[in-house]
C-alpha cells in the first residue's frame, strides 16, 4: 500500500483514540514521511526498540501526546531534548520550520542518525547535536517551547532558564509513575496523564554498554574497557 495512504491511516487512528489532537499536528503527521525515520512497520501505532542503541523509538501515539501538549506555533523556536530518530523533530518543523527547530541527544550515534534521516526526508535545516539534554543548547536560546523526551522528578534549572518569557517546557515529571507535565514560569501549568519514559541522561551516564553514550567525560572509560587509545577534544556533534 501507498505510504500516504498507510500515514493517513494512522493520523486517522489517532483522530480516533486520542481525545483532542490539534489541528496543526495532524497536519504535519500527515506530511512527514515516518518510514524515512523508521524501518520497522513505520505506519502501526507501537513504539520499537532502535537497533543498535538501548533506546525505544515512540508510538506515533506518544508523539501526538507530546505534541499536543506542547502546542508550538508557527514560527516558535523549538528544542527538543533527545533527538532520538529526528521523527519529533521533523513533525515539529512542519509546523515551525525546520530552521527553528533544535535538538540535542546524548548519544552520538542517535545524533549522526537524526541528520541523515531528517536530510534525506526534507529537513536537513534542523540543527542537530551531540549535547547532555539537562544543559540544553544555550547558544541558541531563548526557546518558546522545549520538549523533553525523557523523565526527570523536576524540570532541569538550566533548561528552565532557556525558556522565553512566556514559553512553555513539556516533559513526563516524576521517577516510576510519571505524569506528563507542561511547565510556564516555573511552575506546573497542565497535566496530561500518565505515560512512562527513560530518564533523562546526564554526560557520562549510561543504559547499555560503556560504548553507549560516547561523550567527552566517557572517552577514558571506553579506553581502559576496549583496550584501545581515544581520542579526546576532536569529537563534534
Amino acid at each position: 500500500m501507498d505510504n500516504s495512504v498507510l500515514r493517513d491511516d494512522m493520523v486517522d487512528g489517532l483522530e480516533h483514540s486520542l481525545e483532542s489532537l490539534p489541528e496543526a499536528v495532524s497536519i504535519a503527521m500527515r506530511s512527514v514521511p515516518r518510514h524515512e525515520f523508521v524501518t520497522d512497520s513505520p505506519y502501526q501505532n507501537r513504539p520499537t526498540e532502535h537497533r543498535d542503541t538501548n533506546t525505544t523509538i515512540l508510538a506515533p501515539t506518544t508523539v501526538a501526546r507530546l505534541l499536543a501538549a506542547l502546542d508550538p506555533q508557527p514560527d516558535d523556536e523549538v528544542l527538543v531534548v533527545g533527538a532520538g530518530v529526528g521523527y519529533t523533530a521533523a513533525v515539529l518543523a512542519e509546523i515551525v520550520g525546520d530552521a527553528r527547530v533544535h535538538a540535542v541527544d546524548i548519544t552520538r550515534s542517535l545524533v549522526y542518525e537524526a541528520r541523515e534521516n531528517l536530510q534525506r526526508a526534507g529537513y536537513g535545516g534542523v540543527l542537530v547535536d551531540c549535547r547532555d539534554g539537562a544543559e540544553g543548547l544555550a547558544d541558541y536560546a531563548p526557546f518558546d517551547r522545549i520538549l523533553v523526551e525523557a523523565s526527570a522528578v523536576r524540570p532541569p534549572a538550566r533548561l528552565l532558564a532557556q525558556l522565553a518569557d512566556g514559553g512553555r517546557l513539556v516533559m513526563p515529571k516524576g521517577v516510576g509513575e510519571q505524569t506528563l507535565v507542561a511547565v510556564e514560569d516555573g511552575e506546573v501549568a497542565e497535566s496530561f496523564g500518565p505515560l512512562s519514559f527513560k530518564p533523562l541522561l546526564v554526560d557520562g551516564e549510561q543504559t547499555g554498554s560503556i560504548v553507549r553514550n560516547r561523550t567527552r567525560r566517557e572517552d577514558p572509560e571506553y579506553e581502559v574497557a576496549a583496550g584501545t587509545p581515544a581520542t579526546v577534544g576532536n569529537r563534534t556533534g
